[in-house]
Formats: C-alpha cells, sequence, structure tokens
C-alpha cells in the first residue's frame, strides 16, 4: 500500500481515477475512508459542544455572561455540524467515484490516448463541495484561538474586555459570513465573472467583524495594566499575526487581483500567517494559561519567554519573504523550482526562509522541554495564579468528577470585572482588582456588561 498522492485538496481526477497516480491505490482509497470516519466524529463531537452549552449552563450563567473563550467553542462548533456533512457528502461520493464506477466528478478523461468511461460529472462540483467545508474550516481552527485570547488579554490587561457584546457580534458574522465565501478560491476555476464578484462582496465583508475583533482587543490592552507573561506575549502575538495576514487577504478576496498571486507563496504566507501561526499562538497561549489548573504546577517562565521571542522572529522570518516570492511568482506545490531559470534569483530567499523554518522548529523543543518537565518539577501553583474571574479557577486542586467537590458554584455576574470600583473609588473586594463570577453584587453595585 503506497502513500495517497493527490495532495491535501484531493481534487478529482487525481483522487477519483486510480490510474491517473499509479502505486497510490489502496492509500488513497483508505485516506478517503479514514476522511469520512474523521468526518463524522468531528460532527457528533461539535453537536456535543452545542447542546452542553446550551443545556448545562450553571444557574445564573446566562449567554450574555458567558466567557468569549466558551462563545468561541460553541459557535466553532455550529459552524462544523454546518459545514462537515457537506464535505462528508463530497468524500462519500468520491470514494463511489474511485472503487464504485460512478462519474460524480469525472467527465470525459484520457489517460496515455485511453478514453475512460466517464461522462457527466464535474470537478468544479467537488471544489465547490470541498471548499464550501474548507474556508468554514479556518474558522474552526482560528475561533477558539480568538476566544482564549479575549480571556488572557483582559485578564492580563486587569481590564474589562472591550466591547463584549460586539465581540459576540463578530464570531456570530463571522461564523455565518464563512458559509458564503467559499468561491474565493476558486477565482481561476473559469467561474462567472459575475459570480466572483458575489464572493469578492462576501469575502471583503468579513474584514469587517475581523477588524471589530482586532480593534477591540487594541484598546482592552490601551493603557491597561499590563502583566507580560508568557499566555499574554503569545496572545499579543496572535494579534499582531492575525492583522499582518488578514490584511493580504484583502488582496486575495478580490478576484481581479486574487488572479495574480493564486497558488503562488504569497497564498501560502497569507493563509498560514492567519490561520495557521495565529491558531498555533493561540494554543500556546492558552496551554500557558491553563498549564496550572491542568497539572497544579506552574511553567517556567523564562523559558517561556525564550519559546516566545524564537517563535515570534522564526514564524514572521518564515512567511513575511514569502509574500515577495510570492509576488514574483515562485508557485506553491512544486517540488523543486530549480529547472525554472526564472525562479534562480529568488532561490537565496528560499534559502533564508529554510533557515528560518528549521530554527522556528528547534524553539519548539524549549516549550515540550518546559511542558514535561514542569509536569513533575514544576513548581506549585497557587488556586489562581493569574487572579481571573471565570469559574474554573474555583475548582479544587483534585481532578474529580464534576469538577466541584460540592455544590457548582452560582454566577451572579460577568467574566471581566476587573479594576471594577464603587462609589467611593475602592474596589468591589477591598484590595483585590478582580471580581469573580460567583461573587454576589455588593449593594447598590450594577452589572457591567458592555
Amino acid at each position: 500500500v503506497h502513500p495517497a498522492a493527490a495532495g491535501w485538496t484531493i481534487y478529482p481526477p487525481l483522487s477519483a481515477v486510480a490510474k491517473a497516480m499509479p502505486g497510490s491505490g489502496m492509500g488513497m482509497t483508505l485516506w478517503l475512508v479514514s476522511m469520512a470516519i474523521f468526518i463524522a466524529s468531528s460532527l457528533l463531537g461539535s453537536l456535543n459542544y452545542v447542546v452542553t452549552v446550551i443545556n448545562m449552563r450553571t444557574k445564573g450563567m446566562s449567554m450574555t455572561r458567558l466567557p468569549l473563550t466558551i462563545w468561541a467553542f460553541f459557535v466553532t462548533a455550529i459552524i462544523g455540524v454546518v459545514s462537515f456533512p457537506v464535505l462528508f457528502a463530497a468524500a462519500l461520493l468520491l470514494i463511489m467515484d474511485r472503487s464504485f464506477g460512478t462519474s460524480f466528478f469525472l467527465s470525459d478523461i484520457y489517460i496515455k490516448g485511453e478514453v475512460l468511461a466517464h461522462q457527466g460529472g464535474s470537478p468544479v462540483l467537488f471544489e465547490h463541495l470541498f471548499w464550501f467545508l474548507g474556508h468554514p474550516e479556518v474558522y474552526i481552527v482560528l475561533l477558539p484561538a480568538l476566544g482564549i485570547t479575549s480571556e488572557i488579554i483582559a485578564t492580563n490587561s486587569r481590564k474589562p474586555i472591550f466591547g463584549y457584546r460586539a465581540m459576540v457580534a463578530s464570531i456570530l458574522a463571522i461564523a455565518f459570513l464563512s458559509t458564503i465565501v467559499w468561491g474565493h478560491h476558486m477565482f481561476v476555476s473559469g467561474m462567472n465573472p459575475f459570480l466572483g464578484s458575489v464572493f469578492t462582496f462576501t469575502t471583503l465583508l468579513i474584514a469587517i467583524p475581523s477588524a471589530v475583533k482586532a480593534f477591540n482587543y487594541i484598546t482592552t490592552l490601551w493603557k491597561g495594566n499590563l502583566q507580560l507573561n508568557p499566555a499574554m506575549l503569545f496572545s499579543i502575538g496572535l494579534v499582531s499575526t492575525f492583522i499582518t495576514g488578514g490584511l493580504t487577504g484583502i488582496i486575495l478576496g478580490d478576484s481581479t487581483l486574487d488572479i495574480n498571486v493564486h497558488d503562488t507563496y504569497f497564498v501560502v504566507a497569507h493563509f498560514h500567517l492567519v490561520m495557521g501561526i495565529s491558531a498555533l499562538y493561540g494554543l500556546f497561549a492558552g496551554v500557558y494559561h491553563w498549564f496550572p489548573k491542568m497539572f497544579n504546577k506552574m511553567m517556567n517562565k523564562n523559558l517561556g519567554y525564550a519559546h516566545f521571542w524564537l517563535t515570534a522572529i522564526g514564524a514572521y522570518g518564515v512567511f513575511f519573504p514569502m509574500h515577495f516570492i510570492g509576488m514574483a511568482g515562485l508557485p506553491r506545490r512544486y517540488y523543486t523550482n530549480t529547472n525554472f531559470p526564472y525562479f534562480d534569483d529568488l532561490a537565496d530567499t528560499n534559502q533564508l526562509i529554510t533557515y528560518f523554518a528549521i530554527a522556528t522548529a528547534l524553539a519548539q523543543l524549549i516549550f515540550v522541554y518546559n511542558f514535561v518537565k514542569s509536569i513533575f518539577y514544576g513548581k506549585k501553583a497557587p488556586a489562581n495564579p493569574w487572579k481571573s474571574n471565570t469559574l474554573e479557577w474555583t475548582t479544587g486542586d483534585k481532578h474529580i468528577h464534576g469538577n466541584w467537590d460540592g455544590p457548582i458554584p452560582h454566577v451572579h455576574r460577568w467574566a471581566y470585572d476587573y479594576s471594577k470600583v464603587n462609589d467611593n473609588g475602592e474596589y468591589v473586594i477591598p484590595g483585590q482588582d478582580y471580581t469573580p463570577q460567583h461573587i454576589p453584587l455588593q449593594d447598590g453595585e450594577e452589572e457591567m456588561n458592555h
């Protein structure tokens, strides 16, 4: 059995006709079957998230008191429920074309002069089904990272998150718009130019809720009492890559501009900055933030700083130059470019990218070392090391079923009462610049929820 060789987008006819990829037969078939199983499991997991958030909130935890992290997980699950069945259908139809002689995605195919017995199908139909999942999938990866960042930036700015309701609305808007922009991946597929202009319009619209999130992060940071721990640095790094990667999305979302850089390294740079690096930054931020709750130990802060700065410099070192070699025309997915003298002048830049990529990969060993060592030898963590408001920090040290040894706490306020003062100019809880969600409102105190 040889490995699948149709690329990650598995476009037919490469993925649908065994003869198109000699040696990749059973491997490609198993790949498609595994995709169908993976999609079904992801769909069931998404349903679990949705039902849990709707039905199992503690008393007082209204939807407008949910932490933005949970809002992001909730909406991400909804996107999965909406979009994954479409890819599931595409995978099943592709299995039928490959193994059972159907022609959903195959039309007139010639291999070495031989006409295959396929007619009536269209590989562009597969592109539509694939990218109807493919673009929401970007936000399935990115939205949880944005939710984590919202929590960490507010906590470590010691300020309420700016524009809570606007942040929720932007998450919902991104979820909706993500399902009507898939055609911007197909501007060079021969689609009707009018349809291309429609997808250009919807794609540029999605910049609005994305910009709302970016501006609200910056406004939360503005004049905050910043606690620059590793989780906060990775969250700020996410805001940086979300903006720099998102700006190039405006170019790629325009059908006339996209044609010039489609399938070049410009796309690689945009995509991996805004989705890959941003999502990884959110992952790292979440690990550094919640590690004390997971293992009752603290990670080494100095190693965390080294991990962040090496990763941040390395990530921009990899993807920033890619914009320029992409605009120079260097195609993606080529095994080698040395056969094309036109690209010889770009070899040095490509080499520099490789050095940065190797250095960035090695920097992740710092994180792995810090993570594993801290589990066994880390300093014991206090109950609430970041002085955070959300409920998970009220659980005990023991990891038990149900999390709380006793009654589940009730919620009386939103998750972002940081540095809140009363009429006398004193903190709600004297000497404490945070007020956890389970603390009842004081006499005369107004609930914030903006």
